[in-house]
């Protein structure tokens, strides 16, 4: 039962971060069009810094999180990545659009909570290395 326990906290993990590593990529594909997007909702002037700095905390964050290596670092960087980003884009409540991307948000924040609770489990670099050093 630990192994079908350590497999679902693999899948998990990995579906959890998959929308992060693709939008860290998607920013650093139309790396302009996401800064012009940003600088529209007052991210100014310092847009390219914080734009280069999303991007850092997504893909470090998710990679780190699929590896299951430093995972809680990892998920810690997700979860700071998604407060403002949350609180900033997706404050238009009047919009039911905007309301459900603000509620999937809330739900992610949740996931990650329980990852930074449980931890990576056992199908990760975190529980091999540390197995190696009992």
């Amino acid at each position: 039962m630990e192994w079908l326990k350590g497999f679902g906290i693999l899948i998990g993990r990995i579906l959890l971060v998959l929308i992060f590593l693709r939008s860290g990529i998607g920013k650093i594909e139309d790396f302009g069009g996401t800064a012009q997007y940003m600088a529209s909702h007052g991210i100014a002037p310092y847009t390219n810094f914080f734009l280069v700095g999303a991007i850092f905390f997504e893909l470090v964050g998710s990679i780190t999180v699929i590896f299951g290596y430093f995972a809680r670092f990892g998920t810690i960087l997700l979860l700071l990545f998604l407060i403002p980003t949350t609180l900033i884009f997706h404050d238009m409540f009047v919009d039911p659009k905007m309301w459900i991307e603000f509620m999937k948000n809330v739900g992610i924040f949740g996931g990650l909570l329980v990852l930074l609770s449980v931890g990576p489990g056992r199908f990760s670099l975190d529980y091999f290395f540390r197995r190696g050093k009992k």
